[in-house]
Parts: C-alpha cells; sequence; structure tokens
C-alpha cells in the first residue's frame, strides 16, 4: 500500500476552521493539576556560634611559629563585632528562607511569640543568640535563652569535669580511638604529613620573627600520645595533627574575620582550605568516635528528639525546649556539638568545598514535614553555613544570594527522596542515645 502526500492548498482546507466561514478554535493552554506539596511545619536550627578570636592568648601559638600572631579586638574566644554583623545576616536570611517556604511571615513581629532561641552559656553563644534574634526580627520582642555566663549548660556539654563516673566512658573512649588509629598515635601524623608539611613551612619561614622567639617548635616535633581526659574530653589524643587543627582553625577565623594579611600574608582561601583539612581529620577522631559521640550528644540528641515530637503533636512534652505552638527552634552551641551529633548519626556532607566541616555559623537543620495525602510527618535533614568568602567580605544574604546548603542523608532512616519518616526517626535518635 502507498500513501501520497497531499497538496498544502487541499491540507489547509480539511484543518478545522479553514473551511471559509468558519472560525478557527481559541487555543487555551493545557493546565496540569498538581497534587498539593508537603508542608513546612517546624525547624530546628543546631548552631554553632559566629566567628571569634581564638580561645588561646597569642603566646600560646608564637611557640610554633617564627612570627607573633595576630592580637584580636576581643578577649580570647569572644565574638567579633564582625562575627556577630555575620550572624544578623544569617538571622535576616533564615526568616526570608522560612516565610518563602510558607512557615513565618516575612515581615513584622506576629511570630515572634512562635520562635524560641536557646544558647549555651558562653559569650559568644549567647552573642550569636541575640544577633540571630535581631536578624529575625529586627526590632521585636523576640529573647534570646541561656544559662548565666560561666555556668555548665549540661544540654552542650554534659562532661564539665572528669569524674569516677567517668572513668568508664574513658577508658572506652581512648580504646575507640586507638582502634581507629591502628594502635599507634603516630600513624595520624603519616596519613597527613603533606598537610602538615606545607602548614609547617608557613610557620617556619612567613612574618617577621618575634623578638622573644630564639626557636620555634616544629609540628613535626610534637609527641603523638593517647591518654585519659580531662574535663569534658573523655580522651586526649595530643600530637602534630591536633596542633595544626586548632593553628588551621585559627587561620581560617583571621580569613572569615577580614583580617588583610592571614598568615602573615602567606596563606590565601585555597591554603585556609587544605589546612582545614588537618582540623576535620582531628575532630573525626576526638569527636566522632562512637563512645565519645554518645557520651556527649545524648542530651541534644533528647532534645531534638522531644522537640520535634512536641512540635508535631502540639502536646507539651517535658524537657522539651519551647512551646508545643512554636515554629521555630534555634540552639546556639559549638563546633564539637554538631560533629557528636553527626559522629553518633553516621552523617557526612560536603559544603563549601569542604568535607564533614562545621565553620562558624554552621547549622544543622532539623525540617519537619507533612504530607497532603496522609497526614504524616517526616523529617529532612540539611547543613547550612556561609561560604569562607561572604563571611570574609560580609556578603549580604537573600533567596537570590544564599549561604551553601547540601542535604544531607540519615542512615538507618532517609528513603531515596532525603526524607526520614518521623516516627522512624524519634527512634533512631533515642537508640542512638542509649
Amino acid at each position: 500500500m502507498r500513501f501520497h502526500l497531499l497538496p498544502m492548498a487541499l491540507l489547509l482546507t480539511l484543518l478545522p476552521g479553514s473551511l471559509p466561514g468558519q472560525e478557527a478554535p481559541v487555543s487555551r493552554p493545557i493546565r496540569s493539576i498538581r497534587p498539593p506539596g508537603p508542608t513546612l511545619r517546624y525547624v530546628l536550627y543546631l548552631s554553632r556560634h559566629g566567628v571569634r578570636s581564638p580561645t588561646g592568648k597569642a603566646d600560646q601559638y608564637t611557640r610554633y611559629s617564627v612570627a607573633p600572631w595576630p592580637t584580636w579586638p576581643v578577649p580570647p574566644g569572644y565574638l567579633t563585632a564582625h562575627g556577630f554583623h555575620l550572624m544578623e545576616l544569617f538571622g535576616a536570611f533564615d526568616r526570608a528562607q522560612l516565610a518563602s517556604e510558607g512557615l513565618l511571615s516575612s515581615s513584622g513581629c506576629a511570630d515572634a511569640s512562635r520562635i524560641t532561641i536557646y544558647a549555651d552559656s558562653d559569650e559568644r553563644t549567647r552573642e550569636t543568640g541575640k544577633a540571630l534574634a535581631q536578624g529575625l526580627m529586627p526590632g521585636c520582642e523576640l529573647a534570646m535563652q541561656s544559662l548565666p555566663e560561666d555556668t555548665n549548660d549540661p544540654l552542650f556539654h554534659p562532661h564539665p569535669h572528669a569524674d569516677a563516673s567517668s572513668d568508664r566512658e574513658s577508658t572506652l573512649a581512648v580504646a575507640a580511638i586507638d582502634g581507629r588509629l591502628g594502635g599507634d598515635p603516630a600513624n595520624l601524623t603519616q596519613a597527613y604529613d603533606p598537610q602538615l608539611a606545607a602548614l609547617d613551612h608557613v610557620l617556619a619561614t612567613c612574618g617577621s620573627a618575634a623578638p622573644a622567639t630564639s626557636q620555634r617548635t616544629s609540628l613535626f616535633d610534637i609527641p603523638s600520645t593517647l591518654s585519659h581526659g580531662n574535663g569534658d574530653h573523655l580522651a586526649d589524643l595530643k600530637g602534630p595533627v591536633p596542633t595544626a587543627a586548632t593553628l588551621a582553625e585559627n587561620l581560617l577565623l583571621e580569613y572569615t574575620e577580614g583580617i588583610e594579611s592571614v598568615g602573615w600574608g602567606c596563606v590565601h582561601r585555597a591554603d585556609v582550605q587544605e589546612f582545614m583539612a588537618l582540623h576535620t581529620a582531628s575532630v573525626d577522631f576526638t569527636q566522632r568516635t562512637s563512645p565519645i559521640a554518645r557520651a556527649q550528644a545524648s542530651p541534644l540528641l533528647n532534645q531534638i528528639r522531644l522537640s520535634l515530637q512536641q512540635a508535631s503533636t502540639h502536646q507539651v512534652l517535658e524537657g522539651a525546649i519551647g512551646r508545643p505552638s512554636d515554629l521555630a527552634l534555634f540552639l546556639v552551641g559549638h563546633d564539637t556539638n554538631q560533629e557528636n551529633i553527626a559522629g553518633l548519626l553516621n552523617l557526612t556532607w560536603i559544603i563549601d568545598g569542604r568535607r564533614d566541616d562545621t565553620p562558624p555559623g554552621a547549622s544543622l537543620v532539623f525540617e519537619l514535614w507533612q504530607s497532603p495525602s496522609n497526614g504524616l510527618d517526616s523529617v529532612r535533614l540539611y547543613v547550612t553555613a556561609q561560604t569562607l568568602d561572604q563571611m570574609r567580605s560580609s556578603t549580604s544574604l537573600s533567596l537570590s544570594t544564599p549561604p551553601a546548603r547540601v542535604p544531607v542523608f540519615i542512615p538507618g532512616c532517609s528513603d531515596a527522596d532525603m526524607s526520614c519518616p518521623l516516627n522512624s526517626f524519634l527512634r533512631l535518635l533515642s537508640d542512638a542515645a542509649h
């Protein structure tokens, strides 16, 4: 059978509306009918404080360098004015983000009574909480809650002092780290030799020599040891990598603070990123190792569990921070808190080009979503942080210029779409904490 093409003129006469006196039908767009999506009900932020000064005095670090370290405008470990401003910017973005999701109003103070901010008692965490409040709802009565300064808060530091009750936990922590290190803490030095060599070169050659420094200590001269810890450290890992981790973070703080000559003018953004691998390695062993993570993260895990359950049921739960009617809870602590939880739940991520980093101001974000089809709640987890360059230049954040944000898969709970049924997540938290 053969088919013949009709002449175009004849074809047109056969089309609807092509006959004389017949109008062509009006073209209407096809409307797709989409089922309603899930609704964001509640968000819990576990945030690290903003940019601070180094926790030790400058002369504590000068022993490892030929040049003196810079003097900061605030006492050791305090939030800087720059760090305060960065957290205001982050708070303003959080408000815009939550408004775009329909959880909060975009302006005004109507939602202030449905947000709780609770911070650790340190100056840097309390000031971070105040900055977030000002950014979230400027001019509103959004108070930051905390224990008085110099009062240990067991939510963030459950082991403030070593005692007999922690002996077993400390022994187990040492054994767990030792097993991960292959029985010799010096193995960690060998594994990170290139990064250590690069940082040690900066310390040995950059800047003008300090007048009182006749001889510096090379990173490679620091003995590698592992022992029982003191205070809130269940185990004490010392050596080139743990020391370098502190110095690398100090350089990161210089960069994010906006100091003009980072690392005496020798350290640039790429160097900061390379050196921070030493910090990641150190906290991986000292904070993410299972017995340590469980001992230190259990109170926070319990609080996250209670807060999400309370938000889901709208029933008052004893011990939960905030109110059943709250839409958001900000817990402002430390990178160690985030690392403990990540270690215990086996969480990992890459953000701003760095693996498992928790830079100043970073948050673990737990979102509670409700399905319209069955009314069931689920949890989605993200990590969000300003990039190093956003912090250095005080970049204003908006939905078009957002901070970095990456989804996090929750092993043993998340589905293929990264959501985790709330009941499953609550069981996971309960099991992990015990």
